[in-house]
């Protein structure tokens, strides 16, 4: 799958990048990136930065996306589009919880950046990019201000705005041109950030102190809103889909050492017994 395109911090932009044309400034958002393209069988193969995944390889924090995508990508729509589906790649971010704590709630869990055309060979423009994703069901990334002359815009000048996705600043923004050039200007409370800390609890813990009732009755009113019954099962995945993507220790990633069997089996004991207490 196309890798993605640089995007150098804005005082090492492309001199190009402000010499002519017009620039779109989107939300710079604080997730991961993720990529993704549809396979003649339907399937969807996702990836990251560095690598592609396997259905059952997906890491946990990025699983929340991928189970949104493939519910609501239209397939016919993008059958219908290209000649080959495998010849297009969609790139964008996985919504999940770095630095800043987006209002999960409303905050889609993909956020569409980038798509590339291997029949084209190259990256298509920011207005046909959000186009596109609307049209197949997924959101694209938001846009601030679209089609600023790029003569007319100072970098030291300007003042990133507040977030789309929670009361507070973005963490950035994007400055892209139709030629594909681009740059990332950073809000100054996110220049130097640390990184998550270090979960430090057996996993039967970390599922008592993650996986709270609220957090249960939040994904049970979801899965009622979408027409789906609120089983164990459901409650158990849902509720582990939401640990995974809202909590800043990311306690399952590789270098954690949590034993995810024994947290997902605390998560289905938790499930049973608040389905039984709320009847």
């Amino acid at each position: 799958m196309k890798t993605f395109p640089p995007s150098p911090r804005v005082e090492d932009a492309p001199p190009e990048l402000f010499e002519s044309g017009h620039l779109w400034i989107q939300e710079l958002i604080d997730g991961a990136s993720v990529r993704f393209r549809l396979r003649e069988s339907g399937a969807i193969r996702f990836g990251d930065r560095r690598r592609t995944y396997d259905a059952d390889e997906i890491p946990p924090a990025y699983r929340h996306a991928a189970r949104r995508v493939r519910e609501n990508l239209d397939r016919s729509a993008l059958r219908t589009a290209v000649d080959g589906v495998e010849a297009i790649v969609f790139l964008g971010v996985a919504t999940h919880r770095r630095d800043i704590d987006y209002d999960w709630e409303r905050t889609p869990s993909f956020l569409g950046v980038d798509v590339w055309s291997a029949v084209d060979e190259r990256f298509l423009p920011p207005d046909a990019v959000e186009g596109i994703f609307r049209r197949l069901g997924l959101a694209p990334v938001n846009a601030f201000e679209k089609e600023v002359r790029a003569v007319d815009f100072d970098p030291d000048a300007y003042e990133v705005p507040r977030s789309n996705w929670y009361d507070g600043p973005a963490k950035g923004v994007v400055l892209r041109n139709k030629t594909g050039s681009r740059a990332e200007l950073v809000h100054p409370d996110f220049e130097a950030t640390d990184d998550a800390p270090l979960v430090d609890a057996p996993a039967e813990e970390l599922a008592r102190r993650y996986a709270t009732d609220s957090r249960f009755e939040r994904i049970a009113s979801e899965l009622e809103r979408e027409g789906r019954p609120a089983t164990v099962d459901a409650l158990r995945d849902g509720v582990f889909e939401s640990i995974a993507r809202e909590e800043r220790g990311r306690p399952f990633r590789d270098d954690r050492g949590v034993d995810v069997r024994a947290f997902r089996s605390e998560l289905a004991s938790l499930a049973q017994r608040f389905a039984a207490d709320r009847g």
